[in-house]
């Protein structure tokens, strides 16, 4: 069965750390740009990070640049995003997403493009 399937999430304090994971099954991440993206109550599903097939390159959005960091292990088919400092504004559930690499453009792939997405992982932050 092909899937994405996200752990880590839960309550945070504000300056908090949480790591997420997104482990697949059923394909490999060798062929497939990576990202996660979130989205809170009343809001538009955002990027937050992206990584290319090779590991090589990274992109952040906004205010998670500072905070955040995406990474992955082809070896073990699984996607991290360590996210440090955390934010009240950061609570939202958060997802990944595959997108194979005949997609153009690894830096800023739509969720809506994605050939795999994860069911997502609530986060929040609160004191």
């Amino acid at each position: 069965q092909v899937q994405l399937v996200e752990s880590g999430g839960g309550l945070v304090q504000p300056g908090g750390s949480l790591k997420l994971s997104c482990v697949a099954s059923g394909f490999s991440l060798t062929s497939y740009h990576m990202s996660w993206y979130r989205q809170s109550p009343g809001q538009e599903r955002e990027s937050v990070a992206h990584i290319d097939s090779t590991s090589n390159n990274m992109r952040y959005y906004a205010q998670m640049k500072d905070r955040f960091t995406i990474s992955r292990d082809n070896a073990k088919n699984v996607v991290y995003l360590q996210m440090n400092s955390l934010e009240v504004e950061d609570t939202a559930v958060y997802y990944c997403a595959a997108h194979s690499v005949e997609h153009s453009n690894w830096h800023s792939l739509p969720w809506r493009t994605a050939d795999y997405r994860g069911q997502g992982i609530q986060v929040t932050v609160s004191s």
